[in-house]
């Protein structure tokens, strides 16, 4: 008979996402370790541990380690010492002392995302002509990933568990995407995404031509390529999606140091707030919940208002 209690852990555990249990886990050890913390712990010892830490490390991994220490604490039962009123103050003061500029990507230009495209076609031809089988995969594969992440507003962790399964792509029509859980779904119910076939930079035509090169019938839909041109079992990692993002627009003869991941999502967002959608248009399409995640996407310079144009189709 399967233990009720073992069996409500593992809901328990997968209501956390991955990669929040593995900060979490990492912060945890930062406190007990390396300050010599004891958990359960008093307000006094997280300001003290704040404090230690607040010329040098940024803000954000601040709150990351409070948070990890809250859910510890609720968890298993014992007072949040993190909600006092004295913990809020030290990170208002902490504000006014290390005041930082956010540091984000920059925008993924529509003129840089076609010139991209039109090398790594340019690449495919040349891979065809030669029989280079891997050159050919990982140009067909990086006009998808391009597109498909421009198109949708991806983030790198949402491209990388994107899987044939939950894919249908019909040509000449569009592609839906279904992802069963995504960072602004804390409730984990699921969502499907769609966009239409484009005249130019097609994302649906992409995708299918990956998907043929590479004879994949399930699993993920962006994986590494070796370079022999073997295509690996396994979906690529989200954190390897900023080296490849790099790598590609490396070969295309553009600048990639200033991209990273995001640099995808933001230049969406960006371009539509340039050709008129309003907040609330790109808010759904993409998916955020709330108005300051939108504007953090979004170039100061671009202004919503007007009318919205959609995409072609």
């Amino acid at each position: 008979m399967i233990d009720v209690a073992s069996k409500a852990d593992r809901y328990l555990e997968a209501s956390v996402r991955q990669n929040t249990s593995k900060s979490y886990a990492a912060a945890l050890s930062h406190f007990e370790v390396v300050w010599g913390g004891y958990l359960p712990t008093t307000t006094e010892s997280v300001v003290r541990y704040i404090a230690e830490y607040a010329d040098q490390l940024a803000l954000s991994t601040l709150k990351q380690r409070l948070a990890a220490l809250a859910n510890w604490h609720q968890s298993n039962g014992f007072p949040d010492p993190t909600k006092a009123p004295k913990v809020r103050q030290l990170l208002k003061g902490i504000r006014a002392l290390h005041p930082v500029q956010q540091k984000q990507a920059a925008p993924l230009a529509l003129l840089h995302l076609e010139k991209a495209v039109a090398h790594l076609e340019n690449e495919a031809a040349q891979a065809r002509a030669a029989g280079n089988m891997a050159a050919l995969l990982k140009s067909t594969r990086d006009i998808a990933l391009l597109t498909i992440g421009f198109w949708r507003g991806f983030r790198g962790d949402e491209l990388a568990r994107l899987t044939v399964e939950n894919t249908h792509a019909e040509r000449y029509v569009g592609i839906r995407f279904y992802l069963g859980s995504s960072k602004g779904d804390r409730q984990n119910i699921g969502r499907e995404y769609k966009t239409p076939s484009l005249s130019k930079l097609c994302p649906v035509e992409a995708y299918l031509d990956w998907i043929e090169a590479a004879g994949l019938t399930r699993g993920g839909v962006f994986r590494g390529i070796d370079r022999w041109g073997n295509i690996s079992d396994r979906p690529i990692a989200a954190h390897s999606l900023i080296p490849l993002l790099r790598d590609t627009l490396d070969r295309c003869g553009l600048p990639s140091e200033i991209y990273s991941a995001h640099s995808i999502r933001r230049g969406f967002a960006t371009w539509a707030a340039s050709s008129g959608w309003d907040i609330r248009t790109l808010m759904e399409y993409v998916g955020w919940s709330d108005m300051k995640s939108a504007l953090r996407y979004v170039e100061p310079a671009q202004q919503f208002g007007g009318l919205i144009r959609k995409l072609e189709g």
